[in-house]
């Protein structure tokens, strides 16, 4: 069983900062690949914000460079998000996503965590 659990989220104003963490746990995870953070508004598709190779390397949607951070702990199985300089475009549910290399199944698969709710209003 693979877990992914989001924490962070919540209400903050124009300008403001929230730093969203998600850590991977359950006893069948041999290795994890990329780590992702997407985000979906409300009659929007879910789109993709960041993401970070095992190595460190990252990638980011236009909207959110220069704003946002991706860091992660591979020790630990833990996925950062910084956002700094929030607008209220960014009000969405944000997911964290991993790609993990299961044990039980012995193969690789994308697993997701419950999401957490990010609000940008004054």
């Amino acid at each position: 069983q693979v877990r992914l659990v989001e924490s962070g989220g919540g209400l903050v104003q124009p300008g403001g900062s929230l730093r969203l963490s998600c850590v991977a746990s359950g006893g069948s995870i041999r290795e994890v690949n990329v780590m992702r953070w997407y985000r979906q508004a409300p009659g929007n598709q879910r789109e993709l914000v960041a993401s970070i190779s095992p190595s460190g390397d990252t990638n980011y949607a236009d909207s959110v460079k220069g704003r946002f951070s991706i860091s992660r702990d591979n020790a630990a199985k833990t996925v950062n998000l910084q956002m700094n300089n929030l607008r209220p475009e960014d009000t969405a549910v944000y997911y964290c996503n991993a790609r993990v290399f299961s044990s039980f199944k012995m193969d690789w698969y994308d697993y997701w965590g419950q999401g957490t709710q990010v609000t940008v209003s004054s």
